[in-house]
C-alpha cells in the first residue's frame, strides 16, 4: 500500500516537472518544440479538434470520444490488474500463513517474511503493483489535456457542453466524477478479501474524495474525462471480472 503511494507520488511528480518546463501561456502549435510538446499535448490538441470536427464542432463529445479511445486501450493494463487483484485474492490464506509464521517484529524476520511473500507473488503471478500501472498511463494524459485546453493556439476557450464550459470549474460535474469513482472502486472491491484490509476501506472514501475536490477546481474537461473513464471501468469491471469470479465458484463447486 506504502510502496503503491510513493510511486504515485514519484510519478506525479515526474510528470509536473516535464510538463512544468513548458509554460502554460507558451502557445501549443505543431513547430512546439520538446518532447512533452511533441508527443503529449500536440496529439491530443488533433485529437480533439478531429473528433470535434466531425461531431459539429463539440468537443465535449469529442472528450467523450477520446476517453473512451484511451480506455480501450488500456483494456490490457486493466485486465492484468483485475487478475493480479484475483491471483491476491486467491492466495490470501498462503499469505496469512506466512505472517502468523513470521510473527515476529525483528528485522531479520521481517526480512524472512519478505522474502517469501515475494516467492508467494511469482509463484502465483501477482504483481501489487499492477494497480497502479492504469493510474501511471493516465497522469500524463490528463494533464496534456489541461494544457490542450488552457494553452493559447490549442482548443479554442469558451466551448460548452451540457451545461457546463468545459474550460472552466464546475459545480456538479465533480459530484459525478466523484460518485462514477467510488461506485468504480466498490465493484473492484466487491468479493475480495481486500474489502475487509482498513487501509483499502480508507481509500474507497479517500480516492472519489481527492477526485471530487481536485474537478472543483480544474478544467470541467478533466472531470468530464473522469466521468466517462470510470463509466466505462464499471462496464468493464462487470463484463470482465464477474466471469472470473464465476469461473472461480465453479472451480470451487467441481472441488
Amino acid at each position: 500500500m506504502r510502496k503503491k503511494v510513493l510511486l504515485v507520488a514519484a510519478l506525479l511528480a515526474l510528470v509536473t516537472l516535464l510538463s512544468g518546463c513548458t509554460d502554460i501561456n507558451e502557445p501549443i502549435t505543431e513547430d512546439s518544440e520538446g518532447i512533452w510538446n511533441n508527443w503529449f499535448v500536440w496529439p491530443m490538441v488533433l485529437a480533439l479538434r478531429y473528433f470535434a470536427d466531425v461531431f459539429n464542432n463539440s468537443y465535449g463529445i469529442s472528450i467523450i470520444i477520446v476517453t473512451i479511445i484511451i480506455r480501450l486501450v488500456l483494456v490490457p493494463l486493466n485486465v492484468k490488474q483485475l487478475k493480479s487483484s484475483k491471483a491476491m485474492q486467491d492466495i490470501q490464506p498462503e499469505l496469512k500463513e506466512l505472517q502468523a509464521k513470521y510473527s515476529s517484529k525483528d528485522a531479520n524476520t521481517q526480512q524472512k517474511l519478505q522474502q517469501e511473500t515475494m516467492a508467494l507473488f511469482q509463484k502465483h503471478g501477482v504483481n501489487p503493483l499492477a494497480g497502479c500501472l492504469p493510474i501511471f498511463v493516465q497522469m500524463p494524459i490528463l494533464i496534456a489535456l489541461f494544457h490542450a485546453l488552457r494553452r493559447p493556439e490549442g482548443i479554442e476557450a469558451g466551448q460548452t457542453f451540457l451545461w457546463f464550459a468545459l474550460d472552466s470549474p464546475d459545480m456538479i460535474l465533480p459530484l459525478i466524477a466523484g460518485a462514477a469513482t467510488f461506485l468504480q472502486q466498490k465493484l473492484m472491491m466487491a468479493g475480495s478479501p481486500a474489502a475487509q484490509n482498513p487501509q483499502m476501506t480508507v481509500m474507497l472514501y479517500v480516492m472519489p474524495i481527492m477526485i471530487t475536490v481536485f474537478a472543483f477546481f480544474f478544467p470541467a474537461a478533466l472531470a468530464l474525462y473522469w466521468v466517462v473513464g470510470n463509466i466505462f471501468m464499471v462496464a468493464q469491471t462487470m463484463f470482465i471480472r464477474k466471469p472470473m469470479m464465476k469461473g472461480t465458484e465453479t472451480g470451487g463447486d467441481k472441488k
